[in-house]
């Protein structure tokens, strides 16, 4: 996982409320054996729509998804966020996320930017009057800010959540963190014992 600290881009406003996975990454999209190429998937039956936002010109090339309150929701799969994250956004923003759709976001790199409802929808409109306006998310200050439409907020974010994304530490970052550890543990184990390694 790579290292977030800061992100800032444009951002495309996905105003539709209770947004599931299934709508994220539909399950024809599970078939699927490699662990890219999810980005082809994302909202694949709105864009069969040539007005749904994805397809807009001005919206290409964004960082930053703003999403509409409890984004994430269904099934937990990790599939979702990977679209999400292969299409090109690094952060998406809501008022409240599915707690499984969350967790995967903060394992796989991808910032949930959980923020005020009333914040969420005038940085939603500000991006919809300019698709140009630049969003800026500071995972260590734990802000997001859009200084041209004059708006900033804080996000919550646990402290060690933080710390995976500015370390870039996934699971298995963690784990090796305690590598001496579990190098002297190997050592004193005894012969009979299967080894771990």
């Amino acid at each position: 996982m790579k290292a977030v600290r800061i992100v800032t881009g444009t951002a495309v406003p996905l105003d539709r409320t209770d947004v599931d996975t299934d709508q994220i990454i539909p399950s024809d999209w599970l078939k699927r054996v490699e662990r890219t190429g999810f980005e082809k998937g994302l909202f694949s039956e709105w864009r069969d729509d040539r007005e749904f936002v994805l397809n807009k010109e001005e919206y290409a090339g964004a960082k930053v998804l703003i999403g509409g309150l409890n984004f994430g929701t269904g099934s937990s799969r990790e599939h979702a966020v990977w679209a999400i994250q292969q299409y090109g956004f690094d952060a998406v923003i809501s008022p409240r996320f599915a707690d499984i759709f969350r967790n995967n976001c903060t394992k796989n790199g991808l910032v949930p930017v959980t923020v005020d409802a009333d914040f969420n929808v005038a940085l939603m409109r500000a991006v919809e009057a300019d698709p140009s306006l630049e969003i800026t998310i500071d995972v260590q200050r734990l802000t997001v800010e859009a200084p041209a439409a004059g708006l900033e907020t804080t996000f919550p974010l646990d402290s060690s959540t933080q710390d995976r994304f500015l370390e870039g530490l996934d699971d298995i970052g963690l784990t090796m963190r305690h590598e001496t550890d579990i190098d002297e543990y190997e050592t004193s184990r005894r012969p009979w014992l299967p080894a771990t390694r």
